[in-house]
Formats: structure tokens, C-alpha cells, sequence
């Protein structure tokens, strides 16, 4: 795929959950770490975040902040925006955030920032791939007409499932890779997290459930993470069976 400017477009997996809080920060955090490791060029990209603090004069995510260390990114006021580059102030669904700050993202407005800033690091260095991090599930609505789900169909993006293993998961999960499928996107995997210290009851028969009903591979199970960092979790996931 070739953009605008005449570069060629890199791959883009596009990381999703089940639901808030399933835990796509921290896997898509050591999936990056992992890529790195076994030598991937790859770019994070966090399009819309809602939970900011002001830092230095500007607006900054703690998910995106995370995603930009997984890479070792430089962190300044240039770099974060091209991670991230509409972040709201209040932790709400990111389309009334930014319905309150007038200043409603949209599909093409996104892949537009996406292309400027592949522009500027092609200069430097030339990713083979984008990591895209939703927000929420997979179709938070970015505006009145538009879901985070535009942004990956627009890309033709590969889609990565993040299943927080947690009573309602299965029904989550499968609501999730329904509509996935329905848009007309490959599910190239998806990764079980344990977002609670407890396990959930019966953990086992409800992966084996999920792993029996989702047509795509389960690439790792990421345990409770309180004292481990990404680079540590990424060692539980299998990038082979990624096939990107």
C-alpha cells in the first residue's frame, strides 16, 4: 500500500479488547518488546486516548507513555503527538471528551496524522510495521458516524484480540470476533491476560471454550502483572503464531 506522499505504507496490527480494561496496554506493551527482540522496526501508535495529565504544557496518556517506552522512543512534545496524537483530559468515552473540547477526531484525520508521522521517521528509520492501540473495545465510537473500528478497516489492518479473563469474557470474546469477522478483517490472534491477581474460576475450561470457538490462534497467556514489567510478559507470547 502506498500513501499519499509516494512512501510505501508499513503493515498494521491493530490491538483491541474484549472490553475496558482487559489489558491491551500491557500486551500490546510486551508484544512491541517481543517484535523488537526478534528485530522488528516498529512504530507504536495510540490514536485516541481519554485519562491524560498535563506535563510539560502538553496533554500525555499513561497508555501511550507506555507504548513510547516499549520502543525506546525519545520522550518529547514532538514524539508523543506523533504516538498520540488527540488525548483528552478526562477518563470518559473519547468521543464525548472530545465532544467537550470541540475537537472530534475522525477516520480520515487520523490516518492522515498516522501518514505524517511515518513522513517524518522514514527519514531515520523505516518501519516495517505499526502498532495500533485501541481504545476500549473494539467499536468505541470516535464521533456520531465513526468507531476506532473505521480506522483499522480504512487500514486494512490485522487485528489482535486482547481476552481479559474474567467472568463475561466468553461472551465478550465472542461478541468481539463476530463483529471483527463481520468487518471483514483478519483476526490474526488473540492473547489471554489475567487482569486480577485472582484467577477467575474455572480458568482452564474457559480458555479451552474460547480457544474451541475463536478460528484464530491464541498466541500466549500473559499472567498477573503487578511486579513484572512488559519485556518479562513478552516472554509468553509466541510471535510465531502471528504469521504478520
Amino acid at each position: 500500500m502506498i500513501a499519499n506522499n509516494g512512501i510505501k505504507r508499513p503493515a498494521y496490527l491493530f490491538v483491541t479488547g474484549s472490553d475496558t480494561d482487559a489489558g491491551k496496554t500491557t500486551c500490546a506493551s510486551a508484544l512491541l518488546h517481543a517484535l523488537r527482540g526478534q528485530g522488528y522496526r516498529v512504530w507504536p501508535f495510540k490514536p485516541v486516548a481519554a485519562g491524560a495529565e498535563l506535563v510539560d504544557g502538553q496533554l500525555r496518556n499513561s497508555d501511550a507513555l507506555n507504548l513510547m517506552n516499549a520502543c525506546a522512543i525519545e520522550l518529547n512534545h514532538e514524539n508523543y503527538s506523533k504516538v498520540n496524537p488527540y488525548c483528552y483530559a478526562p477518563p470518559i468515552a473519547p468521543h464525548i471528551a472530545a465532544s467537550q473540547v470541540k475537537s472530534e477526531p475522525t477516520v480520515s484525520n487520523i490516518i492522515a496524522k498516522l501518514d505524517s508521522a511515518m513522513i517524518a521517521e522514514h527519514e531515520s528509520k523505516q518501519h516495517e510495521l505499526v502498532l495500533i492501540e485501541g481504545a476500549g473495545g473494539w467499536l468505541v465510537p470516535l464521533n456520531e458516524k465513526e468507531s476506532l473500528a473505521d480506522v483499522a478497516k480504512q487500514l486494512q489492518a490485522q487485528v489482535l484480540l486482547v481476552i481479559g479473563m474474567k467472568l463475561g469474557c466468553l461472551n465478550h470474546a465472542l461478541l468481539t470476533v463476530e463483529a471483527i469477522q463481520r468487518s471483514g478483517l483478519k483476526l490474526a490472534g488473540w492473547i489471554a491476560n489475567q487482569p486480577q491477581k485472582a484467577q477467575m474460576a474455572h480458568y482452564q475450561e474457559n480458555l479451552e471454550t474460547l480457544k474451541r470457538m475463536i478460528d484464530a490462534p491464541c498466541i500466549g497467556e500473559v499472567p498477573f502483572h503487578s511486579n513484572l514489567d512488559e519485556a518479562t510478559l513478552a516472554e509468553h507470547l509466541n510471535l510465531a503464531m502471528l504469521h504478520l
